[in-house]
């Protein structure tokens, strides 16, 4: 019973967050229009870690392990790190509906990253839906026309593609890391990394820092930092700790059909059919991914 309520705890808690990161794109596109993208990211890894240190001393029974800094290290530069780097320089070039649709490659990328790495199985219905959604993705931004909110898509699009290995790395180390810290306290590491990381990218000659109090702008950082980067992660790292990797990864399939939705009915966002298209194919190769089959599972 107890292992039932925490699998239904963990499914609530990665609904919730999936849904949160499909409302960042909408987020992050309102903020780029008032900030530079790097005062942005960094805002929002500061207004985390600032509510962190709040609780700091909460953190007790943590079981380090010499070496685990590495490990902690490389995660928090994967994401927020080189994610963030290449997601909002994405979202300056594409839509928030094309990059929320590129997001949906994430799990299936995970799947064949845990088969080598953390030597989970991997189906060969997964390698064919893994081939139909990157075959979807490359027609959705070979068809992507340039609009006022996306100047160069295909650009935008393998951007926010380099995001999703970046994050890839990320849920890698995180499921290593997870038996031996809580998913609030990698939560925490991230948002300490993420500062340091992006404060030094504020004074790069290509960062336009801000010269106006803009009250909207300021309001979706905090969103970001709040709701996005601490709630978000909180709760999506609490129900990766409860379930398998590639289950909880498949989350990540909620993520571009809320971003569609919320782009249409907020941005006044549209594809043509070829990317509708494209998307329905991105969505069968998910699907046909996580479909259980008792068929033969590779084994190279």
């Amino acid at each position: 019973m107890e292992v039932e309520q925490d699998k239904t705890r963990a499914f609530i808690a990665l609904w919730a967050a999936v849904t949160l990161w499909a409302s960042s794109f909408i987020a992050l596109k309102f903020a780029f229009q008032r900030f530079d993208p790097m005062v942005v990211i960094f805002g929002r890894m500061f207004v985390a870690s600032v509510c962190f240190l709040l609780v700091f001393k909460r953190f007790k029974n943590i079981d380090y392990r010499p070496g685990d800094w590495k490990l902690l290290l490389f995660m928090g530069i994967c994401e927020p790190g080189f994610y963030f780097v290449f997601e909002a320089l994405a979202l300056t070039k594409t839509d928030a509906s094309q990059a929320g649709m590129i997001c949906a490659l994430l799990p299936l990328m995970v799947a064949v990253a845990a088969r080598f790495i953390l030597k989970e199985q991997l189906t060969r219905r997964t390698v064919t839906g893994f081939s139909l959604a990157i075959a979807g993705a490359i027609i959705l931004s070979v068809a992507a026309e340039s609009t006022e909110t996306a100047s160069n898509p295909l650009l935008g699009n393998f951007l926010e593609f380099m995001a999703m290995i970046c994050a890839c790395g990320y849920m890698i180390a995180m499921k290593r890391l997870m038996p031996r810290y809580s998913s609030w306290f990698l939560t925490m590491i991230q948002a300490f990394v993420g500062a340091i990381f992006f404060f030094p990218l504020l004074f790069l000659p290509s960062t336009t820092l801000p010269t106006s109090f803009d009250l909207t702008g300021i309001a979706t950082i905090l969103y970001l930092g709040v709701f996005v980067t601490i709630l978000a992660y909180g709760l999506y790292n609490y129900g990766m700790s409860k379930i398998p990797t590639g289950q909880a990864s498949s989350f990540i399939n909620l993520i571009p059909v809320i971003t569609l939705a919320l782009g249409w009915l907020l941005l006044n966002e549209r594809l043509n059919w070829i990317q509708y298209a494209a998307s329905i194919l991105v969505i069968i190769g998910v699907y046909v991914s996580q479909e259980k089959s008792s068929k033969k599972k590779v084994t190279a």
